[in-house]
């Protein structure tokens, strides 16, 4: 999530949190953001996204952007014939975030959900182009084209999954003799961000050097072409300094453990 953020917000300053000793994120891990004064926060996992996200936005006083929404709206925007495969983590999957936020948009829409608990590990291992994951992604996905041999849109729900992406498009070509549109939750949250980030720049009439945004639950300062920071901080180091920067695209700086 992080690294599309860098993508399309260069400038900003990120601070990211990765509340890791109670995964995927703690009750404190807003309130430490919003004591950074960041002026926008992102849930950078699907699966507290599908199950926390109004309670978050209810509580902050500034935009809360998830992972699912986004994530609807570009795959509603990619199918050509409305049919739609969403992988993701078994509690993402069993929320229903995905088919309803798809239904909410157009309810002719067929979805097909399949929880993929084996592509998290895999890549937090490195095991992201080999054949161990080319198997992997083959099974699962073999079962979801099943359910529904007409998907031509797949939704990588988990911000894990980007890293599988090419396996994951190989094994989808390769079940259906076709290609299928790949859409990534986390480009898709990321673009989402850039037009908040936008709209508050515009009605601030430009820039604020002063304010944050947040993604991962991470934070913002526009500089207008300056290189933004990237601060990064865990609850629990858990291997964080060895797995951050395979997501990341980019060595690790920045880091501080910190107790909440």
């Amino acid at each position: 999530m992080v690294r599309s953020l860098r993508g399309v917000l260069p400038g900003e300053d990120i601070i990211y949190l990765g509340d890791t000793a109670r995964v995927p994120y703690g009750s404190k891990s807003q309130r430490f953001l919003l004591e950074r004064g960041v002026k926008l926060v992102l849930i950078a996992c699907n699966t507290a996204s599908a199950t926390a996200l109004p309670a978050l936005a209810a509580a902050s006083p500034v935009p809360v952007i998830g992972a699912v929404e986004p994530g609807a709206a570009s795959a509603l925007a990619a199918t050509a014939n409305g049919h739609i495969g969403v992988i993701g983590t078994l509690a993402t999957v069993r929320s229903g975030a995905y088919a309803q936020a798809i239904a909410a948009r157009d309810p002719s829409a067929a979805l097909t959900a399949l929880a993929c608990p084996l592509l998290v590990p895999l890549a937090e291992e490195g095991w992201t182009d080999d054949e161990v994951a080319a198997l992997v992604a083959r099974r699962y996905l073999s079962e979801l084209f099943v359910r529904d041999p007409q998907i031509d849109t797949l939704v990588l729900g988990c911000t894990h999954y980007p890293l599988l992406r090419g396996v994951l498009e190989r094994a989808a070509a390769e079940l259906t003799g076709r290609r299928v549109a790949v859409v990534d939750s986390a480009t898709a949250m990321a673009e989402a961000a850039r037009g908040a980030v936008a709209a508050q720049n515009a009605a601030t009439g430009g820039a604020d050097a002063g304010a944050s945004a947040s993604a991962g639950t991470g934070a913002a300062a526009n500089r207008r072409g300056a290189a933004g920071r990237l601060d990064c901080f865990a609850t629990d180091t858990s291997r964080f300094d060895e797995v951050a920067p395979r997501f990341l695209g980019e060595p690790l700086t920045g880091f501080e453990l910190v107790d909440l």
